[in-house]
């Protein structure tokens, strides 16, 4: 534990591993599930629940369990997995080229008709396309389109109709190299990838409908593995800072746009590109701290800021890296009167050395649930998801 940190990252629980090493991890926004995957071929389904601790009611304790694991058919290594907006449905990105799309049979008995997640997984549909490994897949924001992306080089967006079935809607051919990641911007239809070729690029739909890079983001100097869009904020949001800052508790500004892409390279930087004009992004600042390849950041809005800053409030950041660190940055948006290339004020908060003991950690991901936001969950090649919950250090 770092002391001279406001935060402290704090082990919740070890879930059951996989056979072999876990490549991703998922929240799923609307229920309380996680599903991660693995080199095993296999999803395994957890669910976790909270209680409020009576004597202090603000520590709450939480208790995960395994559903299922689900022996998907995928004839390689699963790599990553992605929820729907609605939490109904969930995708999963394979070595052997496909992409699975699963949904839960609904047990009869269920409280309030809800899915729990507690019964038969089934394949509703297997995308084909990508000539070799599937690296990524995402869903939009709206839940209307599916992205994903491949070693083939290629990213590929196809449209959910309302029935379920999927539609290739734009084969993009941007990158040189393998295509590591594809993200959606919370907000907006803008597409991010990463590659192996060190290259970031942006993609938009034209008037015509059809699909373009309009920005490559140059700078990295080795494989770009994971991208993260700065979170939106609902307008009626309060935004309070906590007593960590000098100043006390204090009033800010908070993002209701996502203006900032986080990128992770193999370089061992993460880099934080900003949206200077409508179709323009720069890179305005670049974090260290790890010593080996970065494989995975994660932004969220955070529990409350650590400190007072002038500025909009961008949320928290976390890494995780092959050096089996985890790192948790606050990150502020500099006040309007700024130059719009000035960088965002940034500060450490937390720190994690060996997350998964002497073992690579492949995923970081933040609990996009309301009041479970304090939650982030880690893969790592020891085969183990881990789920930890960051606290004030005092």
């Amino acid at each position: 534990m770092n002391i001279d940190l406001p935060y402290t990252i704090q082990p919740i629980s070890e879930l059951p591993g996989h056979e072999d090493r876990a490549w991703h991890v998922a929240w799923n926004p609307t229920k309380p599930l996680l599903a991660s995957c693995s080199a095993d071929k296999t999803v395994r389904i957890y669910a976790y629940s909270s209680t409020s601790n009576e004597e202090s009611k603000s520590i709450p304790t939480y208790a995960f369990k395994t559903l299922t694991s689900i022996p998907t058919g995928h004839a390689k290594t699963v790599r990553a997995v992605a929820w729907a907006p609605s939490g109904e449905t969930l995708a999963t990105a394979s070595f052997d080229s496909n992409i699975g799309i699963w949904e839960c049979e609904k047990v009869d008995d269920m409280e309030n008709g809800e899915n729990d997640g507690s019964g038969e997984w089934e394949c509703i549909s297997t995308l084909e396309g990508h000539e070799t490994e599937c690296k990524s897949v995402a869903y939009s924001s709206t839940g209307t389109l599916l992205a994903s992306c491949s070693r083939d080089k290629t990213v590929w967006i196809w449209e959910v109709h309302p029935d379920g079935e999927f539609e290739t809607i734009s084969v993009l051919m941007e990158h040189s190299q393998d295509v590591k990641c594809v993200a959606w911007h919370p907000s907006e239809e803008i597409l991010a990838s990463a590659s192996y070729d060190d290259t970031i690029k942006l993609y938009i739909e034209d008037p015509s409908d059809d699909w373009f890079c309009f920005s490559t983001l140059s700078g990295h100097t080795s494989t770009v593995w994971s991208l993260a869009w700065s979170p939106v904020f609902d307008s009626s949001e309060e935004c309070t800072s906590s007593t960590h800052g000098s100043g006390g508790p204090h009033s800010h500004s908070h993002a209701t746009t996502a203006s900032y892409l986080a990128s992770a390279s193999d370089d061992t930087t993460i880099r934080i590109w900003k949206r200077i004009a409508e179709h323009k992004w720069e890179c305005v600042l670049v974090l260290g701290g790890h010593e080996r390849s970065v494989y995975s950041v994660s932004w969220c809005r955070g529990v409350r800021p650590a400190f007072t800053e002038e500025g909009t409030y961008l949320g928290w950041l976390a890494s995780a890296s092959g050096d089996g660190k985890v790192l948790v940055w606050e990150l502020w948006d500099p006040p309007s009167s700024s130059a719009i290339s000035t960088p965002p004020r940034h500060k450490l908060i937390a720190s994690l050395s060996s997350a998964h003991g002497v073992h690579d950690v492949n995923s970081v991901v933040w609990n996009p649930r309301s009041g479970f936001e304090d939650l982030l969950a880690t893969t790592g090649d020891d085969g183990c998801t881990r789920v930890w919950r960051i606290t004030p250090s005092s």
